[in-house]
């Protein structure tokens, strides 16, 4: 019997920023997508079965981390990122034939996307108050539905395009355009992706205890080894104030010596550090690994280690004159 096909979910609806990332996945044109209201309901058909992964935004260049994700993936089944996905980001102000700017005093969008277009609105109409979206594509189709309760919407210019109900009034409008959004497409635990030499490792890290220097013995796991951390994100717990885990993405793979002893050393100081994925980067940028933190270097230490516990190593007298001068 031939094999059922993929499925995969993505923040919908259709026409999205997170719909364009999904198709930059080999195979997702033919596969089945299914468009989820919210970052909560994608990963929970991944749980669940009914989508084999789901693809999620988790960071902007403008406004950092997407705190949805960051925390739905923190929390709840274990889940694992696969493969990330960069999108560049532009936004067009659209609203039904015949409405202006001048008519323009409620906006809808996603909160990520308002956030990157706040210096435009309040330029051109200050006067407007946001309704925030689900996402973008879902506040530009709400204008097409019987008494919308707002009267433009902020999306990307696919949806425009493709939606004939709708005029677009002003484009490229986001107040960086060089903005670029980060994806990442998560499935259920599994064979991890194979090591590219331009990888990513994402964790999650409780604080054990909130005391002086707890944040630094965290950090420490990976400067030690040479491990660069490409972000590092807090977010509250909720069990109560002051409570904090850490999300973080490491230069590297757990395949990596340098990021399993990484890791491991996280592991010993916070037995709840949650593993999200090893995967390559989009970029292909590969991670600059010092010599004493290569794989060979790590095996070679571990290697006198053991001679030294089997009693084969030999134990050469100090020499001062030996020694390299200051």
């Amino acid at each position: 019997m031939p094999a059922a096909p993929v499925t995969y979910t993505f923040l919908g609806p259709a026409g999205t920023f997170t719909e364009a990332a999904l198709m930059q996945v080999p195979g997702a044109a033919d596969a089945v997508r299914i468009p989820s209201s919210n970052v909560n309901t994608a990963l929970d058909k991944v749980r669940n079965g009914s989508a084999d992964a789901a693809m999620v935004p988790i960071e902007n260049s403008v406004e950092g981390g997407v705190t949805a994700t960051l925390d739905a993936i923190a929390t709840g089944q274990e889940l694992r990122i696969l493969r990330e996905a960069l999108v560049p980001i532009s936004f067009v102000l659209v609203a039904r034939p015949g409405v202006t700017i001048g008519d323009i005093r409620r906006i809808s969008t996603h909160g990520h996307a308002w956030a990157q277009c706040r210096l435009w609105v309040d330029q051109n109409i200050p006067d407007a108050e946001y309704i925030p979206g689900s996402s973008t594509a879902a506040a530009a189709m709400g204008l097409l539905e019987d008494g919308p309760h707002y009267d433009a919407a902020i999306c990307a210019p696919i949806v425009a395009a493709e939606q004939p109900g709708l005029a677009v009034l002003a484009e490229n409008i986001g107040d960086n355009p060089g903005a670029v959004t980060r994806f990442v497409l998560v499935g259920r635990p599994g064979v991890l992706p194979e090591r590219t030499g331009a990888d990513k490792t994402t964790v999650v890290v409780p604080l054990p205890e909130d005391r002086p220097g707890a944040l630094m013995e965290i950090l420490d796991q990976f400067a030690t080894r040479g491990v660069n951390l490409s972000r590092i994100e807090s977010r509250p717990t909720g069990q109560y104030l002051g409570h904090y885990f850490f999300s973080i993405d490491a230069d590297g793979h757990v395949g990596d010596a340098r990021v399993a002893d990484a890791l491991a050393g996280l592991h010993r100081i916070s037995p709840a550090t949650r593993f999200l994925g090893s995967y390559g980067r989009a970029d292909g940028q590969r991670a600059d690994v010092a010599p004493h933190t290569s794989d060979q270097a790590f095996r070679a230490a571990h290697a006198w280690v053991e001679d030294i516990l089997s009693g084969a190593s030999v134990v050469q007298e100090y020499n001062p004159e030996a020694s390299p001068t200051a």
